[in-house]
């Protein structure tokens, strides 16, 4: 990436956990400030996975929307890769005088991007791959703890992700110039709001959208991507729904159980969200929390107005 982004527009960027409405109240500012969004979700990238992912096309209309189906499924589209494009999507909604609109849940995508992070490219180091190949994921885990502070459990929710981690902090040792340069980054103007919903709410709207998004057809798309050549470790590594789902299909657990298990996995994933979030609060992003209850113009003209606050312009049509 370039030095670009200082002279980029300032981005609004909406965060939060999942069921918060978070895509409603993007697409909401967008139109009233004629905005374009930038997606800040890690599995949203892939094509096909549509249902499992969230990615809720249909609420966009007419509001043009980056970073949603760049990737093939089976592919480990990453950090470094979302950070340079979305660097390209925010100079590219600038430099046609639109207002860039972040919208996602993956705190390490979205604080990253926020802090203007550069990431250098890390090839693979086949030794250490393989000196780590027989290691469980509790040993993993150890390893890298002992290397950095891990604000980041996506690095250990499995034994490949954990051993990439370790391999990158590996060359961050070897390059320190360049590991400095990853970690302090230019931090980018930008408004960060926070949908601010009631955990029991929270909780009441995932358990409605497991089920609503099962009845969508949820299982047909793992079955799909499977059929498709995709393999099950591919999308065992992306978690969550498309974890438990193919878990189901290779004969693991009931479909009463999946279910189970997955609605059990989605909450924590919440909670780990918010976790998330109140860190970057810590480590020096401010969020303007706003309540999730508001209606979505209500929510926009807010978000809107703080903007207008933080950096001296409004955008509405």
């Amino acid at each position: 990436m370039n030095d670009a982004g200082n002279q980029q527009r300032p981005v609004l960027a909406v965060v939060g956990p999942t069921a918060t409405g978070k895509t409603g109240f993007a697409v909401a500012i967008a139109g009233l400030a004629d905005g374009e969004i930038i997606s800040g979700d890690s599995r949203q990238v892939y094509r096909g996975m549509d249902i499992g992912t969230g990615k809720d096309l249909g609420e966009y209309g007419d509001i043009r929307y980056h970073l949603i189906d760049v990737a093939d499924a089976g592919e480990k589209y990453n950090l470094f890769q979302y950070l340079r494009d979305a660097d390209a999507a925010v100079a590219d909604i600038s430099r046609r005088g639109k207002l860039p609109v972040v919208c996602g849940g993956s705190g390490l995508y979205v604080e990253s991007f926020l802090k203007g992070l550069r990431l250098p490219t890390v090839p693979e180091n086949t030794l250490l791959r393989e000196s780590l190949a027989g290691k469980s994921l509790e040993e993993l885990t150890d390893i890298l703890s002992g290397m950095k502070r891990l604000h980041n459990t996506t690095d250990v929710d499995t034994c490949q992700r954990a051993i990439r981690a370790i391999e990158i902090e590996e060359y961050y040792l070897e390059h320190p110039d360049e590991a400095k340069e990853a970690r302090e980054g230019v931090p980018r103007k930008a408004t960060v709001i926070g949908v601010d919903v009631d955990r029991e709410v929270r909780r009441e709207r995932i358990t409605r959208r497991l089920d609503a998004r099962l009845a969508e057809g949820m299982l047909d798309e793992v079955r799909r991507l499977l059929d498709m050549g995709v393999s099950p470790e591919s999308l065992i590594y992306y978690g969550l729904e498309y974890k438990f789902l193919t878990e189901h299909l290779l004969g693991k657990t009931s479909f009463t159980e999946m279910r189970r298990l997955l609605e059990i996995a989605i909450h924590q994933f919440a909670k780990r969200q918010m976790t998330w979030f109140r860190g970057a609060e810590r480590r020096g992003m401010h969020v303007n929390w706003l309540p999730g209850d508001l209606s979505r113009e209500e929510f926009a003209r807010r978000a809107l107005a703080i903007y207008e606050k933080e950096h001296g312009v409004i955008w509405v049509k």
